[in-house]
């Protein structure tokens, strides 16, 4: 058995390195910052005027660290002392505080699971676990029946309520893992610091995960690239402009494990209590708040893909799907997407 386990950008950001484009009478520049948080890396790319900006660009980019150190700190379940990691670790079934930012995360991961009929499930843990994506360290094994059977009995979304700042669960070993909307939602945190600071022309990016505003320059929109989903190589599959968004892929084609012969992805069906199994390999979602189009994304891998393409278009959601064929792959995207296409040149 081996795992193949990669963190991996879904997202290939394009026109981004447009230092200098600018005529001298606007002394505007593009700067760039980077760095890591929650296992992956970030990337930001804003437009400032070019007074003070390396200065400037240096102090935002120590606010924009601890403001991600801060979410990990509340919804990291590979830190033990995180707030999620103490509510996990708690027996208790009485209300347990929490900051007001991961009473949101928690709040609209439970209603994208009424929303979505419990297939986005984020007390999915326990099954995560079990099949080794989790914080926990690979099984020799696979999970038996009768271990798929006590992880499911700890799962359910409607074991879970968010009661002002605090959450509480119905059964004591209920686990919530925010992996699916946590994200998505730093990247949202990130983009309201940068227009708090009056910055509205910015691209913001974290592990795949994306929000853009205004534009790069006056000529253009920011342009990024969908990524085709194979494992052996980078190359892209569709260019799209989210516009003043926010965007998620969720994949499974760069994190999972095979045995004998037989891949199984990171993607857990909370109702099957396995591995996804079906011809949808990749899903986009654009949405004003990338937090929701985090959980959207990857709720719609977990329906596959006629499913899935039912619930986005009876949603109206911007959804661009990927589907392997048998001759490579195959497109399809909802009508509420066509707007974020870019021709291919």
């Amino acid at each position: 058995m081996f795992i193949k386990q990669v963190k991996w950008l879904a997202l290939i950001a394009l026109a981004i390195f447009l230092s200098g484009c600018f005529s001298q009478d606007n002394k505007q520049i593009q700067v760039k910052l980077q760095g890591r948080t929650m296992g992956v890396a970030y990337h930001i790319t804003y437009i400032d005027v070019a007074k003070n900006s390396e200065k400037v660009a240096k102090a935002r980019k120590a606010d924009i660290d601890q403001l991600l150190k801060v979410v990990n700190d509340q919804m990291s379940t590979y830190q033990a002392d995180s707030e999620l990691s103490r509510f996990n670790q708690s027996r208790l079934l009485t209300p347990f505080a929490v900051s007001p930012d991961t009473a949101l995360v928690v709040k609209e991961s439970i209603r994208l699971a009424q929303l979505t009929e419990g297939k986005l499930d984020v007390t999915i843990g326990p099954l995560v676990n079990l099949w080794g994506f989790g914080p926990q360290m690979r099984p020799e094994r696979l999970p038996t029946p009768e271990q798929l059977a006590q992880a499911k009995a700890k799962v359910g979304i409607e074991h879970l309520a968010v009661i002002d700042n605090t959450l509480v669960k119905a059964l004591p070993e209920l686990y919530v893992d925010l992996s699916t909307t946590a994200k998505g939602f730093g990247v949202d945190k990130v983009s309201q610091y940068l227009e708090g600071e009056g910055v509205y022309n910015y691209l913001v990016e974290i592990g795949g995960e994306v929000r853009s505003n205004g534009k790069p320059n006056p000529m253009r929109d920011w342009v990024i690239a969908i990524e085709k989903p194979v494992s052996e190589h980078r190359t892209i599959q569709q260019v799209i402009s989210p516009k003043d968004n926010g965007l998620a892929t969720s994949g499974d084609y760069r994190q999972y494990f095979e045995e004998n012969g037989r891949r199984f992805s990171h993607i857990i069906d909370p109702d099957s209590a396995t591995p996804i199994n079906h011809k949808l390999v990749s899903v986009t979602v654009i949405h004003p708040s990338c937090m929701t189009a985090d959980g959207l994304s990857t709720s719609i891998m977990l329906m596959g893909p006629e499913d899935g393409l039912k619930f986005a278009q009876a949603q109206k959601l911007a959804a661009f799907m990927i589907i392997k064929t048998d001759n490579g792959f195959r497109e399809v995207y909802t009508d509420a997407f066509k707007p974020f296409l870019v021709e291919k040149s």
